[in-house]
C-alpha cells in the first residue's frame, strides 16, 4: 500500500502509540492527537522515521476541537487519507462505591467515545472530502457483549456501564457514517478489540485465558492487522461493519 497521511486520535495511548509506530515505520505521513505535550514529545524521540511524524495537542472534548483542529492541519499543509478515531479518557471510567456511574461521568465517557468521533469525522469531510479516504473507529468487544462478570475481582467496578453501552453506540455511529459517506467513496468501519496484554496482572491474565476459545489475551502487535486491512484499497468491499478482532471472545 502506497504511503499516505494518516490521522490517529490519542496517539499516546496503549494503541494509538502502536499505532503511530507502525504507519511511521511503513514511510506514511503519520499525524497524531495528545492531551499530553510530554508524552507526545517522548514517543517522537523514540520513532526512527521522525520527519514523518507531526502531533497536535488537543481536548477533543472542548467545544469546536474538532474544527480547530482540522483547520489547523490545513494551515499546515496536511491533508487526510486516513482517520483513526482511538482518543478515549480513563478518568470517565469512574463509578461510586455501588459501581454506578454518575450522570457526569456516563454523559463524559459518551461524549468521548462517541461525539468526539462524530464531530472529527464531519470536520473532515465538510473541509476536505475529496483526499478523505477511510475512517476507523476504534471499538471494544464490550460494545457487542455485557462484560463477563466472571473476569473481575469487583465486577461492577472494574467494568463500568459506561464504557460498554458508547462501545455500542460507537458501532452505530459507523453504520449512520458509512451510509452517509459512501457517495463520496469514504468508507467507514469499527474495529471492536478483545483484551490486550500490557496493562494487566497474572492474575487478570489467567482468568481471561479460562473465558477465552483461544485461552489468551490479544498482543499488542495483533492490533495493527486489522486497521490495516480495513484501510487498504483491498477491503473496498468493506463498509459500515464492526470487525470483531477479539480472538473468538464474542463466540460465547
Amino acid at each position: 500500500m502506497m504511503p499516505q497521511t494518516i490521522l490517529i486520535t490519542g496517539g499516546t495511548g496503549k494503541f494509538g502509540r502502536k499505532f503511530v509506530e507502525h504507519f511511521a515505520e511503513e514511510g506514511w505521513q503519520v499525524l497524531f492527537t495528545s492531551t499530553n505535550q510530554d508524552k507526545a514529545d517522548i514517543l517522537i524521540k523514540e520513532l526512527k522515521n521522525q520527519d514523518k511524524v507531526a502531533f497536535f495537542i488537543a481536548d477533543l472534548t472542548q467545544p469546536e476541537a474538532a474544527i480547530q483542529l482540522v483547520q489547523n492541519m490545513n494551515i499546515s499543509g496536511y491533508k487526510v487519507n486516513h482517520l483513526v478515531n482511538n482518543a478515549r479518557s480513563l478518568e470517565f471510567l469512574q463509578t461510586d462505591a455501588l459501581g454506578q456511574a454518575s450522570r457526569d461521568d456516563f454523559m463524559a465517557e459518551y461524549l468521548m467515545d462517541v461525539v468526539v468521533p462524530y464531530e472529527l469525522s464531519v470536520a473532515l469531510f465538510n473541509m476536505q472530502p475529496e483526499p478523505l479516504k477511510t475512517i476507523t473507529n476504534i471499538g471494544s468487544q464490550y460494545g457487542i457483549v455485557a462484560a463477563n462478570p466472571h473476569l473481575y475481582d469487583n465486577p461492577k467496578k472494574s467494568s463500568p456501564i459506561q464504557y460498554g453501552v458508547a462501545k455500542a453506540a460507537l458501532m452505530h455511529l459507523t453504520k449512520e457514517l458509512a451510509v452517509r459517506f459512501v457517495m463520496n467513496n469514504i468508507r467507514v468501519n469499527c474495529i471492536a478489540y478483545g483484551g490486550v496484554e500490557g496493562r494487566v496482572d497474572d492474575a487478570f491474565k489467567a482468568r481471561y485465558a479460562k473465558l477465552s476459545p483461544s485461552r489468551k489475551m490479544l498482543a499488542e502487535n495483533d492490533i495493527i492487522g486489522p486497521l490495516e486491512l480495513l484501510i487498504s484499497d483491498s477491503a473496498r468491499a468493506i463498509n459500515g461493519q464492526t470487525i470483531q478482532a477479539d480472538d473468538g471472545w464474542t463466540l460465547w
